[in-house]
């Protein structure tokens, strides 16, 4: 797997990898770091919390660990705002340790730099079983593909798979629907992608579909929320 995965460097800075079968990267080359901080973090994780005050724990669904930006930086989330997060992950073509050790994204940031020690550490947890990586972030991350993966009730989705031009089957409506039947009443769908198919598909599935702006390099993205109860 390694052979077809090279560590390249984005625009701010930040590591993301380019998958050579599939031609693609795993993040914008406009940055790896600051696009996940706008589309999962502030546009996910952050206005679902805007939304839901003091309704914890929060359970994230993520598709796609991939480099364990996301993860790692809900993890951060978590201890400084002392709130208990319950992670849930999969990934089907886990990272070779060569690979994720030399990620710099530890780096980006001198504030946090301090929780670098929790970044392997996500990646070094055993699959398929579930625990405490540190006080206030429970994680869980399974080697399955989508298709395949047991989802549990979802307050937010971090839907961070390929594009949908490389991996079309993990768009298709059915498996839209089978995420989707997971997330709880008022629950968020935040991902990069803008595309229209996914937004008329997220809409007849049910969920109120916003297009907010995207990260810096990419003019749009898709958040959609479930109805509340």
């Amino acid at each position: 797997m390694s052979e077809k995965i090279k560590i390249i460097t984005t625009e701010d800075g930040s590591h993301s990898l380019y998958h050579e079968e599939l031609k693609e990267t795993y993040h914008s080359f406009h940055g790896a770091y600051r696009e996940s901080l706008h589309v999962f973090m502030i546009y996910g994780l952050d206005s679902w919390v805007a939304m839901n005050p003091k309704k914890y724990p929060i359970r994230i669904f993520e598709v796609g660990f991939g480099t364990g930006l996301n993860a790692w930086l809900t993890l951060v989330w978590a201890e400084q705002y002392q709130i208990p997060v319950l992670y849930h992950t999969v990934e089907p073509y886990p990272l070779e340790k060569e690979i994720y050790s030399q990620l710099n994204f530890i780096h980006q940031n001198d504030a946090i730099w301090h929780y670098h020690k929790y970044f392997e550490a996500l990646h070094d947890a055993p699959w398929n079983e579930g625990g405490p990586i540190s006080e206030y972030f429970n994680f869980k991350k399974d080697k399955v593909s989508l298709q395949e993966a047991q989802l549990y009730p979802t307050d937010v989705v971090f839907f961070d798979a390929f594009a949908p031009s490389k991996q079309p089957e993990l768009w298709e409506k059915e498996m839209l629907e089978k995420v989707i039947n997971s997330m709880r009443p008022g629950a968020v769908f935040t991902t990069y992608s803008a595309k229209g198919q996914l937004k008329r598909d997220l809409k007849e599935l049910g969920l109120e579909v916003e297009t907010p702006p995207g990260p810096p390099g990419k003019k749009e993205m898709t958040r959609a929320w479930k109805k509340a109860e």
